[in-house]
């Protein structure tokens, strides 16, 4: 621990990240106000990180901090909310230095300024053990608009956004189990370190989804949440599995394309989109995205009932999880 020690830390480090949004009260108390606008409801989700488990151990901790807070603004994302704020309660390693601390600040400080996001609170504390980062954001919506993982009707086409699988083969970059080119290996790893949530697409979402959810455990396992909270049936096609050109050059090189298409829709950190879309709406929606710089492709499709299939060249495939399990 510095000189200055945790209340140090808190007014250099951390108080300036919250000036400006006059319900942090600077800090200085226990607990924040945070109020709502007229006319809007308040959308809350908390996420934890674990060094070792979700990020590995020596990961910058700018980078720590942005996923950290990354991760959370994509739930806000999939609810078709605007971020607020966002609190973070930090569990330092025993051995932690100035540099981790800074470097997490600083990451944060960036994103804020990316996302027009305010800290204003949370709680750090030290252990012996990993480094534990845990975030609740704070969103808002027009009153009854906000759009959950329950509402897919029959019929309604299932849409994914961006490219599938990118972080899959981040991680395994970072690891030294696949070394691709250059040009690959940094856009690999910049899609597993700091995804991109898609906040951009609540105007879109807002007129036309009738459900989302963020892909964060997998394509497989969210999109099969997807249908059990809506109560529907659930056709999923991994020949449609949107590829970016780096993963489609990994496919490339793989024995098995079933498996390999299979694990890059099962392994999870993409923080794209998956959202039921009405089949007429479908072209409309997929335009006024791309005005946003987004793509997204048709990869499923709801139904009455309550099965659910993965399919690939018209065969059934079994998925297994199909998605990250915490245990």
């Amino acid at each position: 621990m510095s000189a200055n020690g945790e209340f140090g830390y808190i007014k250099s480090r951390l108080a300036p990240l919250a000036a400006g949004f006059k319900g942090a009260l600077g800090l200085a108390d226990d607990a924040a106000l945070l109020s709502v606008r007229a006319g809007r409801e308040l959308v809350i989700t908390a996420d934890t990180l674990v060094e070792g488990r979700h990020f590995p151990g020596g990961t910058d901790p700018a980078l720590a901090a942005r996923k950290a807070l990354r991760v959370n603004l994509s739930d806000l994302a999939a609810m078709a909310a605007r971020p607020v704020a966002y609190m973070t309660s930090i569990v330092w390693p025993a051995n932690a230095g100035d540099a981790l601390r800074n470097g997490f600040a600083d990451g944060l400080a960036r994103d804020q300024e990316e996302f027009g996001v305010t800290l204003i609170g949370g709680d750090t504390t030290s252990a012996d053990g990993p480094w534990v980062i845990a975030v609740t954001a704070f969103g808002e919506v027009p009153a009854g608009q906000a759009v959950t993982r329950s509402g897919a009707r029959p019929g309604d086409c299932l849409v994914v956004t961006g490219t599938i699988g990118d972080a899959a083969l981040g991680l395994k970059v970072e690891t030294g189990d696949y070394q691709p080119d250059a040009t690959d290996r940094a856009y690999l790893l910049e899609r597993f370190q700091l995804p991109v949530p898609r906040l951009a697409l609540a105007d879109a979402l807002h007129a036309h989804a009738h459900a989302a959810i963020d892909i964060s455990d997998g394509l497989v396992a969210d999109c099969r949440h997807l249908a059990t909270a809506s109560g529907l049936s659930l056709d999923i096609h991994l020949d449609a599995l949107p590829l970016s050109p780096a993963a489609g050059r990994w496919l490339d090189e793989q024995d098995d394309t079933q498996a390999a298409r299979l694990a890059l829709a099962s392994f999870g950190d993409d923080y794209e989109l998956a959202c039921a879309i009405p089949e007429a709406r479908v072209d409309t929606f997929l335009a006024d995205i791309r005005k946003t710089g987004v793509d997204a492709t048709v990869v499923g499709r709801f139904s009455a009932g309550s099965s659910f299939s993965v399919a690939m060249d018209g065969s059934i495939v079994e998925p297994g999880a199909g998605g990250f399990t915490h245990f």
